[in-house]
């Protein structure tokens, strides 16, 4: 059997913010707009980290089977490829918690209705393809895009919707700097992983680019969640307290500056330091929007 450990690292606890951002974000507009319901963010909070967790059981085991994990590999390590836990042992582990995101999932449609089941199976979809099935996207360039629409616009604009069965237009607005950012930690992640990722005929989008192009997405999309932010509080399109969260600002130029001058094992602590700053830029958006 496989140790508490092993299945710890496979989840990949240091993912989960990533999930948690969108719904803490839908949870503050619709406190702000005086609809907030208790159930529903429980629901919603449950349901994301269950897909982010099948998604990182998903991953570790379609990686493996297509090579993509060798000892090479310049992230943390992942438990199938080390032989710690059996392939038959993780899908297993992905479909249970994928039930658990359907549990959730069944809950929220008899909160917020049908939309929220287009939603779930959606996701459920999205996340099975990006590295499984006969063409998984996120070897052919598209992961970035698939991040975006659900870690981003999906995945915000649901957590608004599940409370009142509404989607205002700043849920719409602040799903763009979510997106951006939640798609810069996976720039990231395959910048770091240019090489050993060609190698395995894994054409990511950071293959694609190259190092220099990616780094410079990297830099656009982060430097472009702030500066949205503050474009859309000044605008009057979304609470002037939500600016607040502009002036976060100045904790990206260490990941902007590491970016351009780290390669490999190095860009790890990017990587978190990203993850760490979308969590940030989402809390205080909720809190800006609760408060206002």
């Amino acid at each position: 059997m496989a140790t508490r450990r092993a299945w710890l690292t496979a989840a990949r606890p240091h993912t989960l913010p990533a999930a948690l951002t969108p719904v803490l974000v839908g949870a503050g507009l619709a406190y702000g707009d005086g609809a907030f319901r208790g159930d529903a963010f429980g629901w919603a909070l449950l349901g994301a980290v269950a897909i982010q967790v099948a998604a990182n059981f998903a991953n570790d085991a379609s990686d493996a089977r297509r090579g993509a994990d060798t000892p090479a590999r310049l992230g943390p390590p992942r438990m199938v490829a080390l032989g710690e836990i059996t392939t038959r042992q993780m899908w297993v582990a992905a479909w249970l918690a994928v039930g658990v995101a359907a549990v959730a999932g069944i809950a929220l449609t008899m909160i917020a209705g049908p939309v929220i089941l287009i939603i779930g199976v959606s996701s459920v979809i999205a996340m099975l393809g990006y590295v499984g099935g006969p063409a998984p996207y996120g070897y052919r360039g598209l992961g970035e895009v698939f991040t975006f629409v659900f870690f981003g616009l999906v995945a915000t604009v649901g957590s608004r919707y599940v409370h009142d069965m509404s989607a205002p237009l700043e849920s719409w607005l602040f799903a763009l700097p979510i997106g951006m950012l939640v798609t810069a930690i996976l720039v990231v992640n395959n910048l770091r992983d240019i090489e050993t990722d060609e190698t395995a005929g894994k054409r990511t989008l950071a293959v694609v680019l190259g190092y220099r192009r990616t780094r410079l997405l990297f830099a656009i999309l982060v430097v472009g969640a702030f500066a949205s932010i503050a474009m859309f509080a000044l605008a009057g399109w979304t609470p002037l307290q939500t600016a607040l969260a502009a002036l976060l600002a100045p904790a990206a130029i260490r990941p902007l500056r590491a970016v351009y001058r780290k390669t490999g094992p190095a860009l790890n602590r990017v990587l978190a330091q990203t993850a760490r700053l979308h969590l940030a830029v989402g809390v205080a958006l909720a809190l800006g929007t609760a408060l206002s």
